[in-house]
């Protein structure tokens, strides 16, 4: 997929932030409430967070083996784009089949994104290509994302929407300049990165990470999580935001549900590009 032109206009994005748990119909009925408001304020492209509609790990191999069966989360996203007219990226849905077609018969899944156009077509999927192995001092302690999902393959991805052209990401991905490097390579204009960043680890590191990608690739960046208390062991840190392409936070959403919105300006990608222009200045295109 090619990036999109700096001639077009750009419009309105939302980073919608989600108290998910292990209750599926309470998390869609939480997002559906959350589109609404992103569409009413002139959104054109709405982003989800990661694990929007299941948080609890132990369930997901479940509800991947439904959506297979189903497709109970993709239809349901379809039916709240053509509602609200809107494109939706949905953060992270369990995947039972690699994109190859292939079944992951370990007990594992894929952690996949979903882009669907305002007609319910997914246009674009990309999945998780970093897992979150790490200790951190919080009452859950131990992180293990490979126990119970395959990481994705090299494959980055972008795709043109309404707003311009969006690069793909998944929460630890961020970590990771060379993977938002690749995407700004491929034309890419707005950096996404749902997200369920830990207290510790938000706190710490979530407004500096995406405010470097941003600076770095001269793109938006847009920052979508989870942001509360989702069981006695499992909080996250939110702070959900929109940051341009000079690293000014246009937006953020602390704590609990909500939705930022902020307008995109491809005019001016294109003029701080040609002012500094850093990509004709690299001497790693190598790597």
């Amino acid at each position: 997929m090619t990036g999109s032109s700096v001639a077009e206009q750009g419009g309105k994005i939302a980073a919608i932030q989600m108290v998910s748990s292990k209750d599926v119909a309470g998390n869609l009925d939480q997002a559906a409430r959350l589109i609404a408001s992103a569409a009413a304020q002139g959104a054109r492209v709405a982003v989800l967070p990661e694990n929007f509609a299941l948080i609890e790990s132990g369930q997901i191999r479940e509800l991947a083996e439904e959506e297979l069966r189903d497709r109970r989360l993709s239809a349901w996203l379809a039916a709240q784009a053509r509602e609200h007219g809107i494109w939706l990226v949905a953060g992270s849905s369990p995947a039972l089949l690699r994109p190859d077609g292939s079944r992951i018969d370990d007990g594992r899944v894929r952690s996949r994104l979903l882009v669907v156009d305002q007609e319910g077509k997914i246009v674009a999927s990309y999945d998780k290509r970093h897992l979150f192995d790490v200790d951190v001092g919080d009452a859950l302690s131990s992180y293990r994302e490979s126990e119970r999902f395959e990481p994705g393959g090299d494959e980055v991805v972008v795709v043109d929407s309404p707003v311009g052209c969006l690069g793909l990401s998944i929460c630890y991905d961020l970590r990771f300049p060379g993977h938002y490097q690749r995407l700004r390579d491929l034309g890419a204009d707005i950096l996404l990165v749902p997200a369920a960043f830990t207290r510790v680890t938000g706190e710490a590191h979530w407004e500096v990470l995406l405010r470097a990608r941003a600076i770095e690739t001269q793109c938006y960046c847009l920052g979508a999580g989870q942001g509360g208390v989702h069981s006695p062991k499992r909080q996250t840190w939110g702070h959900s935001m929109i940051v341009d392409p000079w690293g000014e936070v246009l937006g953020c959403k602390d704590q609990g549900e909500g939705v930022v919105v902020a307008e995109v300006d491809l005019g001016k990608i294109k003029r701080l590009r040609a002012e500094m222009p850093v990509w004709q200045h690299r001497r790693d295109r190598w790597l």
